[in-house]
């Protein structure tokens, strides 16, 4: 009879947390998919709106299958995401999870996150190939689901904190209240920029963005805003896009995601006025690894090799700065584009904000 001595020394402690911690994940994993299923089912917006329901009551309520609904609800209790009476055998959502998971404007809105999550994932098959070959993969080659939960995610809390975080800018707000010109790079949706041109309705704003397909979005967004008479949007590179003397320029977590940082901020230093500013937006991140091993942190090194590196490894130069880049390594590659000044204008638990100026 041998003995596995590799069993022998294991930490049966530290295992049994690892063991514990895994199930979590798998449980978040499942998790994920079937908050994606009740936002777009209207299963949170319902409990939301009508109270405490029965199973059968929330299956009547938005035209879906009882069993599936009862299975569902019993995971999203289990999870924290609903609330459940076992006395009326009743589901509801508290203040706060109604907060999270069916208020749009909410800057905590997570069904969005969710869809981004899960849908960023399908490349798996191709990031494998990646990993092996070094080769990128382009923003443009992910599911559509990926843009909208992007714009889903990211847009109520733009909406909760842009003007602060312009105001916190050294002596931009004046301009664009009087009218300023303002170019926002790597718009997207146009999020950002819609909610930019409707605070400062007389400056003019100029959405860049290179993928097509997000512009044409941008520019339907635009127009169902009543904004299209003062902001544009047009397909371009943040290293080619047209323009100058800029009074501020913007870019909203994606300067990371740009193969060539340091050509981009060549090409900012010359569109923009001389003591103007540039507003940069970039996941939270501490500047040691060991200090971002925390929950957030796993969350954006995890979308940063699922979708922000490959993007950089896409592009001309590669350099792959990485969502958890911090702030001395963006500091080094915006003065290395010519920028003379650079500091960190605002914060929030999920956001670093970066003036830069000439």
């Amino acid at each position: 009879m041998t003995t596995d001595t590799r069993t022998d020394s294991l930490d049966q402690a530290e295992l049994g947390e690892l063991v514990e911690s895994s199930l979590v994940d798998l449980g978040a994993t499942v998790h994920a998919a079937l908050a994606v299923i009740g936002d777009e089912l209207g299963l949170y917006a319902t409990l939301d709106e009508t109270g405490p329901l029965t199973t059968a009551e929330l299956a009547e309520r938005t035209g879906t299958a009882e069993r599936y609904v009862r299975e569902w609800l019993r995971s999203q209790a289990a999870g924290g995401y609903v609330t459940y009476d076992p006395e009326t055998e009743r589901y509801s959502l508290t203040p706060e999870q109604a907060h999270l998971l069916a208020d749009e404007d909410s800057p905590v809105f997570m069904p969005g996150a969710f869809q981004l999550v899960g849908s960023v994932a399908k490349i798996a098959p191709d990031l494998q190939e990646a990993f092996r070959t070094g080769e990128g993969i382009g923003w443009h080659e992910h599911d559509e689901d990926v843009f909208h939960g992007t714009e889903r995610f990211f847009g109520p809390s733009y909406g909760a904190f842009l003007l602060d975080w312009i105001g916190a800018l050294d002596g931009i707000e004046p301009r664009l209240k009087s009218g300023g010109r303002i170019v926002d790079v790597g718009c997207g949706h146009g999020a950002p920029t819609i909610r930019i041109a409707n605070a400062y309705p007389n400056s003019t704003v100029v959405g860049i963005d290179y993928h097509d397909d997000s512009i044409s979005v941008a520019r339907e967004r635009a127009a169902s805003a009543g904004v299209a008479d003062r902001v544009s949007f047009e397909v371009a590179t943040a290293r080619e896009y047209d323009g100058a003397d800029y009074d501020l320029v913007t870019m909203f977590n994606c300067y990371h995601d740009m193969g060539d940082p340091v050509g981009v901020a060549a090409h900012v230093r010359e569109t923009i006025q001389p003591e103007e500013s540039w507003m940069i937006v970039e996941p939270y991140a501490n500047d040691r690894v060991e200090e971002n091993l925390t929950p957030f942190g796993r969350l954006g090194y995890a979308i940063s090799t699922l979708a922000c590196t490959p993007n950089s490894l896409s592009q001309d130069v590669g350099y792959a700065l990485g969502a958890q880049a911090g702030e001395d390594k963006t500091r080094e590659v915006v003065t290395e584009g010519g920028f003379t000044r650079f500091r960190r204008a605002a914060e929030t638990p999920t956001s670093l904000v970066f003036e830069a100026k000439p």
